[in-house]
Order: C-alpha cells, then structure tokens, then sequence
C-alpha cells in the first residue's frame, strides 16, 4: 500500500514539475501572437500588387495578419460601404453616389493614391498594326471600326476583349478613351465585346487570338503580345506606355490608383498605409511594373 502510494505521489510531482516548465516556456520564449488583421479587397489590377505588400508587409511585422482578395473595384468599394473590410482597392475614384451610399450606411470613405498605372493597348504578336490614335480605338471598341484593314492591318474582323462591367479599369476606359473624356459623350462599347473576368483572361485570349484587341493595366504586359502606341490626336507622336511616359504626362491613358479606408485611419490600418507610401514600398510597385508615386 505504502509503494501504490508513493507511485503515485511521485507520478503527481512530476507532471506538477513538466506544467511548471511549459508554463516558464510559453511566457520567457518568442511570441508569435497576432495583434492586428487587415481585410483588403478589390481591384483586380492592384491584386498582385496588394499581394506582395502584404507578404513583405507580414515579413516586417509577423504580429500583423492581412488578407488581400481582388473581384473588382466595385467589389471592394461595396464591401467599404458594408463594412466588412477595413481598405478597399480601387483603380478608378469612387463615384458620388458610391459616397453618399457609404454616410448613409455609417461609413467615410478615406482616398489614398498609392500608385499610377498606364493601361497598355495589346494585340496579338502577329498583328502588323503596331500604333492607333485614341478615335481609332474608341472606333473600334463602340463597332465603327470592324475589320483590321481599315486601321492599315489584314482583311481580319476585330475581336474586341474588355474587363467585366465592375472592373474600374472597364469603367475607366470607357470614361476616358471610349468616350474621350468628353462629359455628355453616351457612347458604349460596342455589344459583341466579349467581357473577361480578370486581366489575366484578357492577356490569355490576346496570346492566342490574332484578331483580339484588349486592354490591360502595364504590370501585367509581357513579350508574349505587342503593346501599341498610341496618340492623342491624328498627327502627333505616337506614345508607347512606360513608366518614363507616365511620369511626363505624355502617355495618354494613364491613371491614379487607389485605396480607400472606413475614416481617417488609426492604429495597425494606418501604419501598414504609411508604410505603402514609403520608399521601400514604392519600390515593389516599380518591381511588378506600375509607376510610383515616389519616382
């Protein structure tokens, strides 16, 4: 009897003993404790770019969680207005009606320009036309304009590709390059476009569609289509997009993109946006082909 119960008291000590230790651990060793998330969503167009700041971002300070999704500039703005995350992404300015949803649902929509972009006009490799003047491309993309040859290419019917309606790129384009920036001009893209989920599904289809023209935000252009020039006016230079071009004001399609938050920020929202306007993290955006705001 005498043994069972010096067994047992042994047993007990030496668990008291192992919780002490683990306990001692847990509060001398490193913490990994969370003390701050940020939910981001939006612009399909920033996505990559939100990305890489996010993972640099949680590098520099691991107590900070973000999640980042694209779907839309409307997509992220709606979500602002419902409160159901803390910054949105947007590649076009909100609208009016947009800000006079959010203070009637509670919410002040705070813009911050936390890069510029040039929105290329691509084409398929193949393609001889290499420069259109910004009518040709309103032309083409109302169905003026139908076939390659009567811009100087092939006998070929245009394939026209274009961001989904809740894209900000879409509504940019159609604001300032279809409607040439003109307030009154009504003019819609033509009913035949075919409208693409992504930036990614319009450089897809412009890989391996000769008859495709698309659209698309700088980072995303590779050497796998040709990016064309473009002018302002029949006779002037023709402009390739660039960071250089951007930069000058020379470049014609060309645009500020943005985050908005609920309010002034404060806490963890603000410092990540003061560090997205730092010069460390500016130089992401030239690393995936945007423009900074910081040059």
């Amino acid at each position: 009897m005498k043994s069972r119960w010096f067994a047992f008291f042994l047993t007990f000590l030496i668990l008291i003993t192992i919780y002490g230790c683990g306990d001692s651990t847990a509060q001398d060793g490193p913490t990994s404790e969370v003390i701050g998330t940020i939910e981001n969503k939006g612009s399909d167009t920033i996505v990559n770019l939100a990305l890489a700041w996010a993972e640099e971002y949680q590098t520099l300070h691991p107590d900070i969680r973000l999640s980042v999704t694209g779907g839309g500039s409307g997509t992220g703005i709606a979500a602002l207005i419902n409160g159901t995350v803390d910054i949105a992404n947007a590649s076009r300015q909100i609208k009016e009606e947009e800000r006079e949803n959010a203070l009637a649902n509670g919410s002040e929509p705070v813009e911050f320009v936390i890069a510029r972009d040039a929105i290329a006009v691509i084409v398929h490799l193949d393609n001889p036309v290499d420069h259109l003047t910004l009518q040709q491309i309103s032309d083409i993309y109302s169905g003026e304009i139908t076939n390659w040859s009567e811009v100087g290419g092939e006998d070929r019917p245009i394939v026209r590709l274009s961001r989904e309606t809740n894209s900000g790129t879409h509504v940019y384009f159609l604001e300032e390059v279809i409607r040439l920036g003109e307030k009154g001009n009504t003019t819609l893209f033509s009913r035949d476009t075919l409208l693409l989920p992504s930036s990614e599904g319009i450089t897809a289809e412009i890989r391996q569609n000769p008859n495709a023209i698309g659209y698309d935000g700088l980072g995303y252009v590779t050497e796998e289509m040709k990016v064309l020039g473009v002018a302002t006016e029949p006779g002037e230079d023709f402009i390739f997009p660039s960071q250089e071009t951007v930069n000058s004001g020379a470049y014609p399609i060309a645009r500020d993109l943005y985050m908005y938050s609920n309010g002034q920020p404060a806490g963890v929202i603000a410092d990540y946006l003061d560090w997205i306007l730092s010069t460390e993290a500016q130089a992401i955006v030239s690393e995936l082909g945007f423009v900074p705001i910081q040059p």
